[in-house]
């Protein structure tokens, strides 16, 4: 389970013109990701786990540093690829380690079962398991939302587009083709991120900086928790 890796990650509140702008100037510096579909997009799902005193929803609330978040995850509602993820904040850097389940193993998981595990099942699996047994953590809200990623090699730099965010409570359709969801954001608002290693290249920096945009605190699963509360 182990990921020394820290990377930053700056989140930002676009409207749709800005989304354009930077899409725009940003292809010619950066390329798309190699798991885009042909228009460079896919599409992303998830879904959260919290405690049965919803400690990871408290603790983004309350700007707890360090934290962490259990989430099951699939792309473009492709049964095939499904990871187990435990992302992890802690001075504002972000930490992701993952390990990949079975179809069978992510649906017994969303009905709150506990799993028997084998010696040789991944730490990562191990600790989620001990977390549903101790704290009683169990699926609350499906996040969805369609991707647009760029990549550059210097600094492992990525930058996403993330539109249409939408919440889910129906938890029991995670791996269906499509799910009953509700926009979360007002009409025209979509989220950028931006990640990278040591360094932010300089001249990703200033294509970003033209905008004057503000570094925003935004979680996507505390606003889509909010809604399906």
């Amino acid at each position: 389970m182990t990921n020394t890796k820290w990377r930053h990650e700056d989140k930002y509140i676009l409207n749709a013109g800005q989304v354009l702008i930077l899409k725009s100037r940003l292809a010619g510096l950066m390329r798309p990701d190699i798991n885009s579909n042909a228009d460079g997009s896919y599409r992303v799902r998830s879904v959260y786990f919290d405690s049965a005193d919803n400690t990871c929803y408290r603790e983004i609330e309350n700007g707890t540093d360090p934290r962490e978040k259990f989430r099951i995850r699939i792309y473009n509602a492709d049964t095939s690829r499904i990871t187990l993820e435990l992302k992890r904040k802690q001075r504002g850097r972000v930490n992701k380690v993952s390990c990949p389940i079975s179809e069978d193993m992510c649906r017994r998981l969303i009905k709150g079962e506990i799993l028997k595990l084998g010696p040789d099942e991944p730490e990562l699996l191990k600790k989620f398991v001990r977390l549903m047994r101790s704290q009683l953590y169990r699926p609350v809200v499906i996040v969805e939302y369609t991707r647009v990623p760029l990549v550059y090699g210097i600094s492992n730099t990525r930058v996403t587009f993330d539109l249409d965010l939408a919440a889910s409570r129906y938890v029991e359709h995670f791996l269906d083709d499509t799910i009953p969801r509700r926009l979360v954001m007002p009409a025209g608002q979509h989220v950028m991120e931006i990640k990278w290693d040591e360094f932010l290249p300089d001249h990703i920096k200033q294509s970003l900086q033209t905008e004057c945009l503000n570094i925003n605190t935004f979680s996507k699963y505390l606003q889509c928790r909010r809604i399906s509360l």
